[in-house]
């Protein structure tokens, strides 16, 4: 059984801390994270706003993307070996294949392949507040967020639900050990299922 998870939502909102507990958590699970598809810097358009376009889906490289989940549909033993993981012996034949990300469900030839999605979300004080407090590689210009991260993450959920795509909303203000225990039942769940 191949089990493909998606967990997005919008920044900051906790999807990597809830991808890494749940691939420490499920056997034979691999993760992978949307924002190792960025196009480079140069390649990402400013827009209109006067900010680089890092929050649109055409920033990143959906295809490269795609290509990575479909070489583990084709062979997820091999994909996890190739990522370090360890195939469990003796484990039933389930693997299961997060892939945690900001525009998750914005990419239609991915949304028809997930088992399960969840969305994560925070209210916008906290969001901003945690989104100060992170350092990236090209850091934030000064009212980046309200301008440009904000609106973006507001147009893409109205585009998602407006789309009917189905996700589990998770509140990304619950303590981690929470969000981790309702998201691994909520798993376990649909593979008995």
């Amino acid at each position: 059984m191949k089990l493909i998870v998606g967990i997005g939502g919008m920044t900051n909102g906790g999807k990597t801390t809830l991808a890494n507990g749940l691939h420490r958590s499920l056997p034979n699970c691999c993760v992978i994270h949307q924002d190792d598809f960025f196009k480079p810097q140069d390649q990402i358009a400013v827009g209109e706003d006067g900010f680089k376009q890092w929050d649109v889906l055409e920033s990143l490289d959906m295809e490269a993307m795609l290509s990575t989940v479909r070489a583990w549909l084709s062979n997820p033993q091999k994909f996890a070996r190739a990522h370090g993981v360890n195939v469990q012996p003796g484990a039933p034949d389930t693997h299961i294949l997060l892939l945690e990300g900001f525009l998750l469900y914005s990419y239609k030839p991915l949304v028809d392949l997930y088992s399960r999605r969840y969305f994560l979300t925070v209210p916008y004080e906290e969001c901003k507040w945690r989104r100060s407090t992170r350092t990236y590689t090209v850091p934030d210009a000064p009212g980046l967020f309200d301008g440009h991260v904000w609106p973006m993450y507001q147009k893409y959920k109205r585009e998602m639900e407006a789309s009917s795509v189905d996700v589990v909303y998770l509140d990304g203000t619950k303590p981690r050990e929470e969000l981790l225990r309702e998201a691994l039942e909520d798993i376990q769940n649909s593979l008995l299922n």
